[in-house]
């Protein structure tokens, strides 16, 4: 059709919608205003959102190509959302669970990379991909097929089908204050031990911060006070997007947790840039760490540790928020640490055993 698209590699407005926009705009811009633009565009979005979409775009064109044999275009069908939903989401037959995605189909998708394993996703993900192909409609101005009332009502359906059978969203095991123990007890007094632990400690007593967060954090953030303890401006994060100033920005980093950083510190003389960084071959102090590298030093704690259990960096987030809940902790407390603006979401994090101290659980028991 004439107002097929190419699916784009991003979410990001192409050269041609910019040029249509700025078509009828008081005077006329430079290629290097319009590239001015698209830089401004591109630095505005998150790394991991801008990731995320492009690995689901990458996916639902080569999903594309082998399922229905034709190059991907926008906008799409409502018949090839509905096919996409019901070859990844499983439905119960009389035969079992199964899902309409072919078995070549299946496995050429693993062979080519865009797959881990073969079998249906896990719901979230699902759900995920649509959305990213909802937002590309959006970007784009096209009609939204993932809209359609249709589409709506099989993906509500679906939710409420896995949630019958009791498939519910897998999280991370929680890393509360006995376990954040285990871990810091194999950070012994090298530079690495001396990272780890300034690492575990800034993560979980400032708030639970994501791993993109202690991998970003820097010196220009970090303010002493007094002579022990200091303030970490968290001037950007994945709820404050925009970087608005307000109290909740300013994490405590006291006792504990500021006595590691200060070690650390001191040791790996750092003054300026990132304050987390990658330790080389001969104690070399190099660049800064990645999320990626924040998850793996979690995991590799927990190893040396002995610590069983499906852990990772998000651990120390969810691990802070039940810790704060076994105790009773104020709800705005702790909201307030760990940036949540939505009650719901973090009454999520509280596991079972922060459940078990709700008192009002107890009211049988009392004299």
């Amino acid at each position: 059709m004439d107002s097929a698209k190419p699916f784009p590699s991003s979410l990001q407005i192409s050269d041609e919608q910019q040029a249509l926009a700025l078509r009828d705009a008081p005077g006329t811009l430079a290629p290097q205003a319009r590239e001015a633009i698209q830089e401004l565009m591109h630095e505005g979005e998150s790394a991991n959102t801008r990731n995320s979409y492009q690995s689901a775009m990458r996916y639902w064109a080569a999903w594309h190509v082998l399922r229905l044999g034709a190059t991907m275009q926008l906008p799409l069908s409502v018949a090839s959302v509905l096919q996409f939903i019901i070859d990844h989401a499983q439905r119960q037959t009389t035969g079992g669970l199964q899902s309409e995605m072919p078995e070549a189909v299946d496995q050429a998708l693993v062979a080519s990379g865009y797959k881990g394993k073969k079998g249906p996703p896990s719901h979230n993900t699902l759900v995920h991909r649509i959305a990213v192909m909802s937002k590309a409609h959006q970007v784009h101005a096209l009609a939204n097929p993932c809209q359609d009332g249709a589409v709506k009502e099989l993906m509500s359906r679906t939710r409420k089908a896995y949630a019958r059978r009791g498939e519910l969203p897998q999280k991370k095991e929680a890393l509360t204050r006995d376990v954040l123990e285990e871990l810091l007890d194999t950070c012994d007094d090298s530079l690495r031990g001396l990272r780890d632990r300034a690492l575990l400690l800034f993560a979980w007593a400032s708030g639970g911060r994501r791993r993109s967060e202690v991998a970003g954090a820097d010196m220009r953030y970090l303010r002493a006070v007094g002579q022990i303890d200091f303030i970490y401006t968290l001037a950007h994060s994945k709820t404050n997007q925009s970087g608005t100033d307000t109290p909740e920005n300013h994490k405590p980093v006291t006792g504990r947790a500021a006595v590691a950083l200060k070690a650390w510190l001191a040791a790996a003389q750092i003054s300026e840039g990132a304050i987390f960084r990658r330790i080389r071959k001969g104690g070399h102090v190099a660049e800064q760490l990645t999320p990626a590298a924040v998850r793996n030093i979690v995991k590799q704690r927990c190893a040396l540790a002995g610590v069983e259990g499906d852990f990772s960096a998000h651990s120390l987030r969810s691990g802070f928020v039940t810790e704060a809940g076994r105790r009773n902790l104020p709800l705005a407390d702790t909201m307030a640490l760990t940036g949540h603006q939505s009650v719901n979401t973090v009454l999520g994090y509280f596991r079972a055993d922060s459940a078990l101290n709700n008192q009002a659980a107890r009211m049988l028991d009392e004299d």
